[in-house]
């Protein structure tokens, strides 16, 4: 294998790793809720493997992860269907809002999914998407801008 790549995993897997804990630390150690779902995983793929994609860059990571939930909990509250044609739905209408106001993060696509299965409210949108991608968003910066030396965002 090349060193690059080598060195780029190794980075990629410890600044997840890191940005993870906070999130984990803060949802399990402390009374101030959840900063943690599944989907946030899939977006350290994207902001410490690939700063450089277009899916990586801040816009995208926050207002898709907000935009995604918003429509997994306005179908909860608003639409009376049987789960299996309210989650299709809402992934749909998810992803073509995310492309239509140029906001595409691919992670962001389950959120539908992780919001209609977990019945939850709007109070979500605040904690964990709002907070949580807040703090990924810091960790990203601080680690790709200020260790790595990276135009980040760019």
């Amino acid at each position: 294998m090349k060193k690059e790549i080598l060195i780029k995993s190794f980075i990629a897997a410890l600044f997840s790793a890191i940005t993870i804990s906070a999130l984990t630390l803060l949802t399990y150690k402390t009374q101030y809720g959840i900063f943690l779902i599944a989907s946030f995983g899939s977006s350290m793929v994207l902001l410490y493997g690939y700063p450089e994609s277009p899916f990586a860059q801040p816009k995208n990571i926050f207002f898709g992860h907000l935009l995604t939930s918003i429509v997994g909990v306005l179908f909860v509250i608003f639409v009376p269907l049987p789960i299996y044609i309210m989650i299709p739905l809402a992934v749909g209408i998810g992803v073509g809002l995310m492309i239509l106001f140029n906001v595409t993060h691919p992670p962001a696509g389950g959120n539908p999914i992780i919001v209609i299965m977990g019945s939850v409210s709007l109070d979500y949108l605040i904690n964990p998407i709002i907070s949580g991608s807040i703090i990924i968003l810091t960790f990203g910066v601080i680690l790709n801008r200020l260790i790595l030396k990276k135009k980040y965002p760019i």
